[in-house]
């Protein structure tokens, strides 16, 4: 391996040990149905990610949901002794891929048979805490700055 693909990957790596991240391989979900609920959470707090997904009537929000705690669990075994509360975790990133699929066949007109595509996917999840540098301002922020606008 060359000296700037070392960097390039040691630079990753320590990029990597700052943030918490959990996958979930060969989910029997097709990706399509999985990514309009990741869609839900992406950017989100983790508080309002868990009550998006807990109350998600969609099937594939369970299984994000269990995710999203093992991601959670994962950062609190990193970061031992803080507390979640002072961090502002968030959902900084989330993306369902293509895995497997299974291969079956149904019986159609004329001996003929159709193939049926069983679909699986893979789901990445990172939270970070927000850092100075990227910090957005709280939705609750926001909203009292326009309150004291709108009253002077």
């Amino acid at each position: 391996m060359g000296a700037r693909k070392r960097k390039v990957a040691e630079a990753r790596k320590e990029a990597m040990k700052k943030v918490a991240y959990a996958k979930l391989n060969n989910c029997p979900t097709s990706p399509r149905k999985m990514r309009l609920v990741a869609d839900l959470v992406r950017g989100k707090r983790i508080d309002k990610a868990l009550n998006i997904l807990r109350f998600s009537t969609k099937e594939s929000s369970s299984r994000l949901e269990k995710l999203l705690l093992s991601a959670i669990n994962n950062w609190q075994a990193k970061h031992e002794g803080e507390r979640i509360e002072d961090h502002h975790l968030v959902v900084t990133e989330i993306y369902v891929d293509e895995g497997r699929s299974l291969k079956r066949l149904r019986p159609a007109p004329q001996g003929r048979g159709y193939r049926i595509r069983k679909r699986s996917n893979h789901v990445t999840i990172i939270i970070d805490s927000l850092t100075k540098s990227t910090e957005q301002v709280p939705a609750e922020a926001e909203t009292q700055t326009e309150t004291t606008k709108q009253n002077a």
